[in-house]
């Protein structure tokens, strides 16, 4: 369960897997929280690989599909996997990168200026309850630590590349997640 937040923006409680896939934020402005998912391969759940991807070790002979992920440089911020447990790999203080193309109500280059949230998933599969909670309880912190970040900054990759990105997908339930954090 998220509690607190160390310094330089280390969540205390999440499993630390530092990426190199990272750099500063040009104005330290944290404005934004990008919702994505993640699945490696597509639609199996609770492997290493993401965490591989992320830190640019991924063995790209383990299934076939990841051939084209080779020499990838991505990242987030945060990894919730189906069973609950949240993964770090970039400090909420550098530009993690997440959301690639993108563009948030005329601003371009989200990464500049945004979160990544990363949920293993599907835009299909629907998501864990253990999910669920674990994100409200970072969103909240998240929250409380960035003024700039409410309700209304709070979208999916689809929000801000759309026509390139479908995730979190139709499975994710925004109503029941943003009542929640709304509420608190």
């Amino acid at each position: 369960m998220p509690k607190g937040l160390l310094e330089q923006g280390w969540l205390a409680s999440a499993r630390k897997c530092i990426s190199p896939h990272f750099n500063a934020r040009p104005d330290n402005e944290v404005s934004l929280l990008v919702i994505h998912n993640i699945s490696l391969p597509a639609g199996c759940f609770g492997l290493g690989h993401i965490d591989g991807l992320f830190q640019g070790c991924l063995d790209i002979n383990a299934d076939e599909s990841f051939t084209a992920l080779a020499g990838l440089q991505v990242s987030a911020h945060f990894l919730i996997r189906r069973d609950g447990e949240v993964v770090q790999y970039v400090s909420c203080d550098d530009r993690a990168w997440h959301a690639g193309v993108s563009e948030h109500n005329g601003r371009k280059g989200c990464n500049d200026f945004a979160l990544g949230i990363e949920l293993e998933g599907t835009d299909s599969s629907g998501y864990t309850d253990q999910q669920y909670q674990q994100l409200i309880l970072l969103t909240l912190e998240l929250m409380a630590q960035y003024p700039m970040l409410n309700v209304n900054n709070i979208v999916g990759h689809c929000d801000i590349a759309p026509g390139r990105k479908t995730d979190p997908g139709f499975s994710f339930d925004w109503p029941r997640y943003k009542q929640a954090i709304a509420g608190n």
